[in-house]
């Protein structure tokens, strides 16, 4: 639970992080390497008087340390993606931009899903769905509803729309470290779970791809759908306040 004053910081926070993460979307095009977007944003974010939450970052589900800024996940790549110079984007791809900053001592993450140039229908109604359950959960995130509320705008508006959700990965709390208490579903039971109070910070962020949710994790620690079908990801940071939800990274 954050206090009002913590709240502030992580709103000023969240919203520089929202700045670098525009910029860095301008960038997306065909023939960027991931490495150059992973580079531009440790500038952007040091410049800001930031810190990078994910570099060198060991939670306790990775085998190793992070190496890097951000993450940059392509096509049938979820999350964790890593960025290198062999990733260079084409014409067509589906690119997720994940990126966390310490802010005066607090933790902020978000992430959005970009097409690189033109990309097909199939893949722009994937962009718009994941979105739109993104903004469902968030009116949701209110005082007095429950985890089990975020997670049924999620799974419901997906499912409605025929596409499948990635259950094995999830949101979490964050704020005073990069991941923390509690877990954040992507599915989930009306009026279940934990009840939500004002000053929990959480950070939402659907994971959807085509048909089947199924992934596995590579040596690397980047997660992949099982079938190989392109998967889409979006994410805010949000405090759950009496006025309602407050988007920190807008």
């Amino acid at each position: 639970m954050k206090s009002d004053q913590e709240i502030k910081i992580l709103r000023e926070g969240g919203q520089k992080l929202s700045l670098i993460l525009k910029k860095l979307t301008k960038l997306v095009k065909p023939g960027v390497d991931a490495e150059y977007l992973d580079k531009i944003a440790f500038d952007l974010i040091s410049e800001c008087g930031g810190k990078p939450s994910f570099l060198n970052y060991q939670p306790d589900f990775a085998d190793k340390p992070y190496p890097n800024t951000i993450c940059v996940s392509v096509n049938e790549t979820v999350v964790h993606g890593i960025p290198s110079k062999e990733i260079v984007l084409q014409e067509g791809d589906l690119v997720s931009l994940d990126i966390g900053m310490k802010y005066k001592g607090l933790f902020t993450d978000m992430a959005v899903t970009v097409g690189v140039g033109k990309i097909s229908s199939q893949l722009e109604k994937l962009t718009k769905v994941t979105r739109e359950s993104l903004n469902r959960a968030i009116k949701a995130a209110k005082v007095g509803n429950t985890l089990g509320d975020i997670g049924y705008a999620i799974q419901n508006y997906v499912e409605k729309n025929g596409l499948a959700i990635v259950t094995s990965l999830v949101g979490h709390g964050v704020g005073y470290a990069p991941h923390e208490e509690p877990a954040v579903f992507n599915f989930g039971t009306p009026g279940r779970g934990l009840k939500l109070e004002p000053g929990l910070v959480i950070a939402i962020e659907p994971m959807v791809t085509f048909e089947s949710g199924a992934v596995k994790e590579k040596e690397d620690g980047s997660f992949v759908t099982i079938n190989g079908q392109v998967a889409c990801h979006f994410e805010h940071t949000i405090a759950i306040t009496k006025k309602g939800p407050t988007v920190i990274t807008r």
